[in-house]
């Protein structure tokens, strides 16, 4: 007789038991690609970042390979760059939900007053700071508007 019993986690209210999609497979990475580029050019242009700008955003990329991502968007990105884009992406959501669609365009590229800004803006606090800094940005407007 089987006595292995399935755990079932208990529910946590607000929290989704979702399975993060595997980044680390390439058929993930080309089926998400396409729809990340294209989020992440049209944040660029409501925030009007210059392309230094994106490419620190992620993480460095060289002028070429932007370029041609640019150009062509039809690289497949690897693991850091959705990771990035992904938070990006949910800070400009978060941002269009929370204030109006001019402050929301413009709240990147301000000077903040938040401690954790330093008077600086959070576009160069999440330029210097990398994927952790991206995090907490997001975190920060996902607790404004009550998210988790």
């Amino acid at each position: 007789m089987d006595t292995h019993l399935a755990t079932v986690q208990p529910p946590v209210v607000g929290f989704a038991w979702d399975t993060p999609v595997d980044l680390s497979r390439k058929d993930n990475r080309v089926r998400l690609s396409p729809a990340a580029v294209k989020g992440l050019f049209r944040l660029a242009r409501h925030w009007q970042l210059r392309d230094d700008d994106a490419r620190a955003l992620l993480g460095g990329m060289s002028n070429g390979s932007f370029y041609a991502l640019k150009s062509h968007g039809t690289k497949v990105l690897d693991e850091d760059q959705l990771t990035r884009i992904s938070l990006l992406i949910g800070t400009f959501k978060a941002l269009n939900i929370l204030y109006s669609p001019k402050l929301a365009d413009a709240w990147m590229t301000l000077p903040n007053t938040n401690p954790m800004f330093a008077g600086d803006s959070p576009l160069n606090y999440a330029k210097r700071g990398g994927i952790p800094a991206l995090l907490r940005v997001r975190q920060l407007l996902d607790a404004r508007r009550g998210g988790r």
